[in-house]
């Protein structure tokens, strides 16, 4: 059933997903700075209801997974689920030993917790899978609606930034909206890199 599955892309995805885990606990959580989609949607359950990442993420994820199943492939929903307990677990290890700097800029922060997002999730994907129900719930609602990704991708990011008004300054969103932005770049160069090597 899972013949296809291979060993290094599942630890290949866990370990991406301990890279998106540093960024948005080490960076993005300590300034206030959320992202978009289930990404964003994790700080916002943190802030509101004391629900933390590590846990809202991985019940996010997996709703949105199941909702992709079909749609998917076997093979990515494994990876996928490497690249969430990967993000979950090392999330948690980063909860308890606590915050490893802190930085004072609101833009360095926005570029620098861009840069672990995008290459967390950039690799999980190169791997295969993805950290983030945002990708699976993305591809579905793109085959299903027949629109194009980005749109999906566009749309999800700014209803979660829109609620993250609600406990984020507007000033701050507008250095979350960069980091989105940015993100998203470095995920589509990760992806041209993937291109380049199988031509």
């Amino acid at each position: 059933m899972f013949k296809e599955i291979r060993l290094k892309n599942c630890i290949a995805a866990f370990f991406s997903g301990s890279i998106l885990a540093f960024g948005l606990f080490n960076i993005h959580a300590q300034a206030d700075i959320t992202e978009g989609g289930t990404l964003g949607l994790t700080l916002l359950l943190e802030h509101w209801f004391a629900v933390s990442p590590a846990v809202s993420g991985f019940l996010l994820n997996a709703l949105c997974y199941f909702i992709g199943w079909k749609t998917l492939g076997k093979s990515f929903i494994v990876y996928s689920a490497a690249a969430t307990i990967g993000f979950s677990l090392s999330y948690r290890i980063f909860e308890m030993i606590g915050p490893l700097f802190a930085i004072e800029s609101q833009l360095l922060a926005a570029i620098l917790g861009a840069v672990f997002v995008g290459c967390g999730c950039g690799f999980a994907i190169l791997a295969g899978g993805a950290p983030s129900g945002d990708d699976a719930l993305a591809m579905s609602l793109s085959k299903v609606l027949k629109i194009g990704i980005e749109k999906v991708y566009l749309a999800t990011d700014l209803a979660v930034l829109l609620l993250s008004l609600s406990y984020i300054p507007i000033g701050k969103i507008l250095y979350s909206l960069l980091t989105v932005v940015l993100s998203g770049q470095i995920i589509g160069l990760i992806q041209k890199l993937k291109k380049t090597d199988q031509n």
